[in-house]
Parts: C-alpha cells; structure tokens; sequence
C-alpha cells in the first residue's frame, strides 16, 4: 500500500501538503491540488480512514448486537438497522450471540475495544450481565425490541401488550372460543407482554385459557410445532392458536393441517412480527406487524443523540403495534 510520503514524493510536495489536500484543512492551490491527486491516482493511494477516525475520536461505525440471526424478523431488523444508518453515513457491524449471555457479553466486549461510536442493543434475556458489568465502559447505547426491566438506558420497542390483544380480539370476534397461547421463552420480556395482551382480550369476552392451553416455545417453527401437536391431541382441543411469533405460527400451520383440520373454517391461527415469509405460507398467516422499519429508525436516531450528546434525556419509545389479517383465520362474522 502507498504511504502519503510517496504521494509526496511523485507529486514533488511536502507530505504536509498532501494531508491539507485529503484533508481539506487548508488552502491549496488548483495546480497543486491536481499533482497530488494525480500521484494519488497513479500510486492508487487510500487514505487510512480508521486512523483519521480515530484521531477525531470517531469511527462512524455502530455495533448491532442480535439474539438470533437466523430469525427472519431480526435478520429484517439488521437490514432496517443497516438502511438507517447508511443514510446517516454510518456502517455497521452485526454480532449474533444466539441468545447466549456469554457470547453477548464477549460482543459488548469487543465492539467497545473495536472503539464503535455506539451500540444498537437486541438483548438474550431479561437481564444483561454484559451491560451490567461494563456500564461505565461502554459505547453510548439505545435498547431495542426487548426490554431491561428498570433499565434507564433509551429504549425502543413494539407495543407487545396490545399485539397479543389484537390477536386474542381477533380470533374471538371471528367466532373462535378455545383459545391457546404458544409463548416465547419466559426469560424474554416480548412474551410475557404478549401474553399479557392476549389474557386480557378473553377476560373481557368472558373467556379464559387454562394452565394446559398455555405452552411456551422456543421462537422455532419446530417448537410451535411440538407445542400445537400437544394442544390437538388433548381431549378438548383449541380452536384457535395464538403463537407468540411467526415462526412458531408456521409449526402451528404444519400441526394443524396434519392433524386434518381445515383452516380457517375448523382452526384458527395468529402469530406475530408480520415477517415477509408470513404472506407466503399456506395458507397465508394472520399476524401482529411490529413497525420494524420506525422502530430502526427511531433507535439508530436516538443513538445517535447520545453519541453527539454524552448526557441526554432518557427515551422510551412504545409503538403501536397492527393487525394484518390473511387466510389463516375467517373474516368477520
């Protein structure tokens, strides 16, 4: 790789003013300005853009840390993340810790010692040990999509509640009585939320869901799958399933047409995130769309303020939430 002295040297001027040309810190003259590109053309010459960040105390890149990136719905949220900052002349660097707190906390790790401006926060659980540990010596950061508990760090985040109350609302007012409810792991706050929602639709219907009707998966097709194969074979089976995300919807869609029901006149089926694949099934999958592309948008704003501001106001963003109704459940009645 050339070195801006060599610059200097094909251009016959001082590396000084080789740094002023790349730089724009000083005036050059329009003859010496075309030498130096000139010899920058010819010895193919690329500024050391991480040193020069460094020195300004910038990087312009952020970290995207995620639980699980062969979930389509965080893979489209790394996209949405991506998009965001790109457009606020931002890269980005994408770790997967698989829901897994030590990898987490080894990514919380490096991407601070890779000196990123700030971190874009997806957590494994409930709690974060990594954050816990390494609060004062860290990135600024903003948490999105699950929350911390009594965490003051600026969040964004759908409104889970209401979502699972769409859901729950949904079936019954198109004519579905034995509801069931396939939650997430019980350590992720999304699915306590969703449950949430869901209960207090049937307790406003006068309905209820019983201990035996309540399972939890995995946010895997294979576990919704499992869990709706449980639930069928029971001796009063549901009618209709609430799955705490899309992907378990679609094990819930396997489930349900094995066992011969036909859907949606027999057997009803929600699931949650509104991922691209959830038009493609069949039949098509009713869900609860997170506002994936606001809720990037928002969080890649927000950590951005506190990257130009080192003491900001803290955030909590809720966002509503949207039904979106396909074939997997009847119309109004």
């Amino acid at each position: 790789m050339a070195t801006i002295r060599e610059v200097a040297e094909l251009a016959g001027v001082s590396p000084t003013t080789v740094s002023h040309v790349i730089n724009n810190t000083r005036f050059v003259s329009p003859a010496l300005q075309a030498r130096v590109q000139a010899a920058m053309e010819q010895l193919d010459y690329r500024p050391n853009v991480l040193a020069r960040s460094l020195r300004r105390g910038e990087t312009r890149t952020l970290g995207l840390i995620l639980p699980d990136s062969a979930n389509p719905f965080f893979a489209e949220m790394a996209r949405a993340v991506e998009g965001a900052a790109f457009h606020q002349h931002y890269s980005v660097m994408i770790c997967n810790t698989e829901d897994d707190p030590d990898k987490e906390a080894h990514y919380v790790e490096v991407l601070t010692n890779k000196q990123v401006d700030g971190l874009v926060f997806i957590a494994a659980g409930d709690q974060s040990a990594a954050l816990a540990s390494r609060s004062n010596h860290i990135p600024p950061l903003v948490l999105v999509d699950r929350d911390l508990g009594n965490s003051q760090l600026p969040t964004v985040l759908a409104d889970n509640c209401q979502g699972g109350y769409l859901a729950a609302r949904h079936l019954i007012e198109t004519g579905y009585r034995r509801l069931a409810c396939i939650a997430g792991p019980s350590h992720v706050t999304p699915s306590a939320q969703r449950i949430t929602g869901f209960l207090e639709a049937l307790h406003e219907a006068g309905l209820s869901c019983p201990p035996e009707r309540l399972l939890r998966g995995n946010f895997h097709p294979s576990s919704g799958y499992e869990a709706a194969k449980l639930l069928l074979e029971a001796s009063e089976p549901p009618d209709g399933i609430f799955a705490c995300n899309d992907l378990m919807a679609i094990g819930v869609l396997r489930a349900a047409l094995e066992s011969g029901r036909s859907i949606p006149d027999d057997f009803g089926i929600v699931g949650f995130d509104n991922i691209e694949l959830a038009s493609y099934t069949s039949p098509a999958l009713t869900t609860i769309a997170q506002p994936m592309q606001q809720m990037a948008q928002e969080a890649v704003n927000l950590l951005i303020e506190r990257i130009n501001d080192s003491q900001p106001p803290a955030q909590r963003l809720v966002l509503p939430t949207e039904l979106v109704v396909r074939q997997s459940t009847r119309r109004n009645v």
